[in-house]
C-alpha cells in the first residue's frame, strides 16, 4: 500500500462529538431502528441478506440522527419523524447500494461490500426495494410537505450521481462543477435529512435554516472524505486509501494538485485518473503531489469554512439541547478520523 500521510485528528475519541446527539434522541431511534428491521423484511429471502449487510455493518446512522435532532429543534410534537427518519436510513443504503455498483467498490464499511458477495444485480435491485420502502413510509407520514422534501432530494441524489459519471476521468473539472456533483450527491440527503422535521411544523424559517445548516454540513462531510482517501488510516477509513484515485474519481485535492501543479504534473494526473495507470507506485507519488501543494490541508479548511456557515445557519434557533447536539455534530464531521 501507498504512504498514508496523517491528516488533522480528532480533538476526542472520533465518536464522542456524537454522544450528545445519540443520547438525546435515544428513545426515537430506538424507534427507527426496530422499524428499520422490520421494513428490510421480505418473503424473498436475499433482499433482508444484503439489506442488513448494510444496514448493520456499523454505520452511525448520522443522517436519521440529523432527523430526529431537527425534529426536537423545532419542537415537534409526534411521531411522524421516526417513519421519517428511517426512510432517511433506507435512502442512505440505497445510494450505497447503487455507488457500488457504480464505482466497482470491493469494500464499503471494512467489509465486502455487497456487490462483491451477492453481485452487481442483487445490489442494484436491493437498493430500489430499499427506496421503495423509504417512499411508502414517507407516504404513511400522510406530509406533503415531507414527501415533496425527500422525493426531491431522491432526484437530485440521481442528478449528482449523473455529473459525477460525466466528470469522471477528466481532470479539467473546475471547483465550482465539483462542488455542484457533491452538493448533489452527498449534501442533499443531508439538507433533506434535516428540514424535513421542522416541515412537519409548518415552520418555514426554521425550516430553511435547518437545511442550510445540512447542506453545508453534508458538503464538509463530503470534503473531508476526499482528504482522507488520500490522507486517511485505511482501518478507520472502512475502505481502502485511495479508491478515489484508483477509480478516476476527480475530487477536490486532485483539482487544487492540477491547478497548482506543473506541466508535467497535469501529465501525471492525465495518465493516472484519465487513462486509468493508477496502480499502488503512482498513488504514492499522488499523494506527495498533494502534500507538496497544500491540497489536502486546503481542502480541510475548506471543510471547516462549510463547518463554520452550517453553525450560523442554526442562530435562528434558541439555545437547546438539540441545538448543542446539532453543533457537536459539525465538529465531529470536520474532526473525525475514520
Amino acid at each position: 500500500m501507498g504512504v498514508v500521510i496523517p491528516v488533522e485528528e480528532p480533538r476526542h475519541d472520533g465518536g464522542s462529538e456524537l454522544e450528545a446527539l445519540s443520547a438525546l434522541v435515544a428513545s426515537d431511534l430506538s424507534l427507527v431502528n426496530s422499524l428499520i428491521l422490520s421494513r428490510t423484511g421480505s418473503d424473498v429471502q436475499m433482499i433482508p441478506e444484503v439489506a442488513n449487510h448494510l444496514i448493520e455493518s456499523g454505520g452511525k446512522r448520522l443522517r436519521p440522527l440529523l432527523t430526529l435532532a431537527a425534529a426536537k429543534l423545532a419542537r415537534y410534537p409526534g411521531d411522524g419523524h421516526i417513519r421519517l427518519a428511517a426512510a432517511v436510513e433506507f435512502m442512505h443504503t440505497a445510494t450505497l447500494l447503487h455507488d457500488d455498483v457504480v464505482d466497482e467498490s470491493e469494500m464499503r464499511r471494512g467489509k465486502a461490500s455487497a456487490r462483491m458477495v451477492w453481485g452487481n444485480q442483487a445490489s442494484v435491485l436491493v437498493g430500489d426495494f430499499l427506496l421503495g420502502q423509504a417512499f411508502r413510509m414517507m407516504v404513511e407520514v400522510g406530509s406533503l410537505p415531507g414527501l415533496d422534501i425527500l422525493s426531491t432530494a431522491a432526484t437530485v441524489i440521481a442528478e449528482g450521481e449523473v455529473m459525477q459519471l460525466a466528470a469522471a476521468k477528466n481532470i479539467a473539472t473546475t471547483e465550482d462543477e465539483y462542488l455542484a456533483v457533491i452538493s448533489a450527491k452527498t449534501a442533499a440527503l443531508f439538507a433533506a435529512a434535516c428540514e424535513v422535521g421542522p416541515a412537519l411544523m409548518g415552520a418555514t424559517e426554521e425550516q430553511d435554516a435547518a437545511r442550510s445548516y445540512g447542506a453545508n454540513l453534508g458538503i464538509a462531510f463530503q470534503l473531508v472524505d476526499d482528504a482522507l482517501d488520500y490522507g486517511g488510516r485505511e482501518a478507520k477509513l472502512g475502505k481502502k486509501v485511495g479508491d478515489d484515485f484508483r477509480e478516476g474519481k476527480i475530487t477536490l485535492p486532485v483539482i487544487f494538485a492540477v491547478r497548482r501543479g506543473s506541466p508535467g504534473e497535469r501529465e501525471f494526473w492525465k495518465r493516472t485518473l484519465e487513462q486509468g495507470h493508477a496502480d499502488d507506485s503512482a498513488l504514492e507519488t499522488a499523494i506527495e503531489l498533494l502534500q507538496r501543494h497544500g491540497a489536502i490541508e486546503e481542502t480541510l479548511a475548506r471543510a471547516r469554512h462549510y463547518g463554520a456557515t452550517a453553525c450560523e445557519a442554526l442562530d435562528v434557533f434558541p439555545d437547546s439541547q438539540a441545538k448543542r447536539a446539532l453543533l457537536d455534530v459539525i465538529d465531529f464531521v470536520t474532526a473525525r478520523a475514520h
